[in-house]
């Protein structure tokens, strides 16, 4: 934690000595956290003051000022979120993505880039450990011809084709519709791969279960990759 950092917000009693010892646990003004688990314990507790609408945090995980709506935290200003960058590794094929969905945000933004592939490839999502019920829509081309395909794909096993890798780079931009709450997740995703013989992808789908995901993986329809960074932006809900 940060010099700043403070685990719990006290509230004070009539006739209470006020000791400098406590006075000094919001002496930055807006109170810090370093996340928000420990924000959430700081509340309530005995001794503590309730947490009430209008109340403000600063989190030292996200760098992010938070402000409480009455019903849930909210960030201030911006309508995405960082949630997590991860580095993708030597000559893998799959990263899995751990602990990013929850209750705070209903959607989400993945962005891959950076890195290079072994060869041309494609980038294949699944969530959890879920192997079935993916259902998706694909319309696609390439820098070579201006015809339009498309491609359907019921009941598989990921949503195939969501990124692109090369020699070059890895490429991927996928919202992800509702993927911690109890309905159906879906996608829309699109890349352009960076080769003279690349692909173009617009990729629209859902996954046909109610499950409540906190996770999700990348995969390598062939070969590997190597570098690159996945980042993971959560949609303010309000």
């Amino acid at each position: 934690m940060g010099v700043n950092a403070t685990t719990s917000i006290p509230i004070y009693a009539d006739g209470e000595i006020l000791e400098a010892s406590r006075l000094n646990v919001t002496n930055s003004g807006i109170p810090v956290f370093a996340t928000t688990t420990t924000r959430d314990a700081a509340f309530g507790g005995t001794g503590e003051k309730v947490l009430a609408e209008g109340q403000f945090a600063y989190i030292e995980a996200s760098n992010t000022t938070q402000y409480y709506d009455g019903a849930a935290w909210q960030t201030v200003g911006g309508g995405l979120t960082l949630i997590k960058s991860q580095t993708i590794g030597n000559a893998v094929s799959s990263v899995t993505v751990s602990d990013v969905f929850s209750s705070t945000y209903d959607n989400y933004r993945v962005i891959v880039s950076g890195g290079v592939a072994s060869a041309n490839n494609r980038l294949n999502l699944t969530f959890g450990a879920t192997t079935t019920g993916y259902y998706r829509f694909l319309i696609y081309g390439n820098y070579s011809s201006n015809t339009v395909n498309g491609e359907f794909a019921a009941n598989s096993s990921s949503f195939s084709d969501v990124g692109t890798g090369s020699v070059n780079s890895l490429s991927c931009v996928v919202d992800i519709i509702a993927p911690n709450l109890a309905k159906n997740t879906g996608i829309h995703a699109h890349t352009a791969q960076t080769a003279t013989n690349g692909l173009v992808f617009f990729n629209q789908g859902y996954l046909a279960n109610t499950t409540q995901y906190t996770a999700f993986t990348f995969t390598a329809s062939t070969d590997n990759w190597t570098g690159g960074t996945i980042r993971v932006y959560g949609y303010q809900n309000s």
